[in-house]
């Protein structure tokens, strides 16, 4: 495992691209967004990747960030204060990653959608538009949670994604959690008064969805939960 010297005064926004458009105005998001005095903002653009676990990794071993922002192209920012609240909740040392919308109790089947959820965001899908439903209410800074979403992945800490495994783009954000909480550290969604990001993923794509599936349950879901 590459656990290289880390940069606690950078933060990386890494996004796999394939439409222009939709990271366009990502990107227009995040340079809106205010940034502590002595941090640098740094955006990877990942274009042609195999699948989404290869795309992050390529990412990761490029950026000496210590703070790094995986997100899908088609997530905006509208927290303007987001860099300094995510900080804030990484000045807990036992906290390895942290994402807007997250699973308080181990997903059943490993399917994030049938278990349990807390956080925030808003929606806009072909299925709905605004906040959707959120089934816990966050009492206190954060909460920890067994799994998160992963239009919205934020890591203190570098830890490879299990491309040797999942190789296309379903299953890399709950196989993200269980490795980082493999490695002994804390997944956690932060408490949102207003939704920190908007989420505008259209038509969703189930190409491929239950085979990932199977491998994962293969691999992970014999683990005890927190």
């Amino acid at each position: 495992m590459n656990m290289k010297n880390l940069d606690t005064n950078k933060i990386a926004f890494i996004m796999c691209v394939n439409n222009e458009r939709a990271y366009e105005e990502a990107v227009c998001y995040i340079n809106n967004l205010e940034v502590p005095k002595n941090m640098q903002v740094e955006i990877i653009k990942m274009e042609g990747a195999a699948s989404m676990c290869s795309g992050y990794n390529e990412a990761m071993n490029k950026s000496d960030a210590k703070y790094k922002v995986y997100m899908h192209q088609d997530v905006y920012i509208v927290n303007k204060y987001f860099i300094y609240d995510i900080v804030k909740v990484f000045e807990n040392d036992e906290i390895g990653m942290l994402g807007m919308v997250g699973s308080t109790e181990y997903p059943p089947e490993g399917v994030m959608w049938y278990g349990k959820r807390c956080g925030n965001m808003y929606a806009c899908s072909i299925n709905e538009a605004g906040i959707p439903k959120i089934d816990v209410a966050i009492d206190g800074e954060y909460m920890e949670v067994e799994a998160i979403d992963g239009f919205m992945m934020v890591t203190s800490i570098d830890i490879p994604w299990r491309e040797d495994i999942f190789t296309g783009w379903d299953f890399y954000d709950i196989s993200k959690s269980r490795e980082i909480i493999r490695y002994g550290k804390k997944v956690v969604v932060p408490y949102q008064s207003k939704p920190w990001c908007i989420h505008n993923d259209g038509i969703v794509s189930m190409d491929n969805y239950f085979r990932n599936r199977e491998l994962f349950a293969n691999d992970y879901m014999q683990e005890a939960p927190l």
